[in-house]
């Protein structure tokens, strides 16, 4: 009877011992396909760039570059001041130093940094010093804040290129990125919101768009109409 007992025991240790064998295989088999999943998530990890622009009001600049293919998203904030964690009614008084600015989110496999600054300085008026149109104020100013030297360069160079493109001499500030404050999110996707409801949206913001997605056809998300 222990015999037996013993006999049993060491099948049943066999038949787990198996099974367990057969499950590492599965899982080792499993592995690759994982493993190039994991790959190709870090690879577009990698391709995912940011920029940081400052053309004037925020809701202006966020609905432009929402549109443009490769774009991942657009975010409306505050750069270049000397207030910690600034609200949008300290920003508007001119005293904080911030600009209004937009940080983007970008697959520099689908949009190039180039092509951004390209967008950046034919969508505003980078000739007019703390002004947009009727905006008037050291947060409305044109400044491109760089993320690293290479972003630098291609802002120095395109700064140079626009000047065919305008009569007046460019103001752009080029400066490095300081601390950046995400604005309040009422700011956020405002024209998404708000586009047929503030009259700025309808006087303003509305024809800009219709006239960027004119120019810039090419570069639009699929489901954007010109």
């Amino acid at each position: 009877m222990q015999q037996k007992i013993i006999y049993f025991a060491l099948l049943l240790l066999g038949i787990y011992g198996a099974s367990c064998n057969s499950q590492r295989e599965n899982n080792s088999a499993a592995k690759p396909s994982t493993k190039n999943e994991n790959t190709t998530e870090k690879m577009n990890e990698k391709a995912m760039k940011e920029a940081t622009f400052g053309g004037g009001c925020f809701w202006c600049t966020e609905a432009v570059f929402q549109d443009l293919a490769g774009v991942s998203t657009v975010e409306a904030g505050y750069a270049g001041g000397k207030v910690e964690n600034p609200t949008y009614k300290q920003v508007c008084t001119g005293e904080t130093g911030h600009a209004e600015v937009i940080r983007i989110v970008y697959d520099s496999s689908k949009i190039s940094y180039e092509q951004l600054l390209e967008v950046f300085f034919q969508t505003h008026d980078p000739t007019t010093l703390n002004r947009q149109g009727a905006d008037e104020g050291t947060q409305y100013r044109s400044v491109v804040f760089y993320h690293d030297e290479s972003q630098k360069q291609a802002a120095e160079a395109m700064k140079i290129r626009a000047k065919g493109w305008f009569d007046d001499a460019i103001v752009t500030e080029i400066s490095p990125l300081p601390t950046y404050y995400a604005a309040e999110n009422y700011h956020q996707d405002y024209f998404d919101y708000n586009g047929d409801k503030n009259p700025y949206c309808t006087t303003v913001i509305s024809p800009k768009l219709a006239k960027f997605r004119k120019q810039f056809k090419p570069m639009l998300k699929e489901n954007i109409k010109p």
